[in-house]
């Protein structure tokens, strides 16, 4: 079945939400975390298909907040509702803010040794390496014409080439892409 598919017909319940969430807020270090996240929910559970996953992804960064508690929110109501949010935020939060005081207290003893800061350099190239990952996959299947593939490139050199700021980039390049997908849609639904 192809991973584009809806793939899981059954939903999860409230306690394997929290679990799977825990796993995943206890194991991934870095901002390569929507990365483990599309691994365990759409190719390992196959809970998602990969399009429900990137349109919750996108969903999650267009609002304020930290992106991953957002998507966690999505994903456990899309599971279970109300209750599968909470859950799925608490599973991801709580376990690991338990750790990070934890590894925060030791590290203010350990930070004096290198090997302290190789082990960090390692991990931070692992997050990179995800997050690179899934912004590839998602520029792939944005990638869809022209309008989307031009969007994407002003975008990225107007930040990194110009320095742009971030908010007002996004301010004038949202509109213009949701206008985009929107007149895409509705041409494709014409069409029928």
């Amino acid at each position: 079945m192809d991973s584009t598919e809806l793939t899981g017909t059954t939903q999860p319940g409230l306690f394997k939400i929290f679990i799977v969430f825990t796993k995943i807020g206890l194991t991934s270090f870095g901002g390569g975390l929507s990365g483990w996240m599309m691994l365990e929910f759409v190719r390992n559970r196959r809970w998602l298909s990969e399009t429900e996953f990137l349109s919750g992804l996108a969903l999650a960064q267009a609002f304020p907040g930290v992106n991953v508690v957002n998507l966690a929110i999505w994903i456990g109501y899309r599971m279970g509702k109300g209750p599968g949010a909470l859950v799925a935020v608490l599973g991801m939060v709580v376990p690991a803010m338990f750790v990070a005081i934890g590894v925060f207290s030791i590290y203010s003893k350990l930070a004096r040794f290198h090997v302290t800061n190789i082990l960090l350099a390692g991990i931070v190239a692992a997050a990179i390496g995800l997050s690179l990952q899934m912004g590839v996959r998602a520029a792939r299947r944005a990638a869809s014409s022209v309008v989307p593939i031009a969007i994407m490139v002003i975008t990225f050199v107007a930040i990194f080439a110009f320095r742009l700021p971030l908010v007002l980039v996004v301010c004038v390049m949202a509109p213009v892409s949701i206008t985009a997908a929107y007149l895409r849609l509705r041409n494709k639904t014409v069409a029928k």
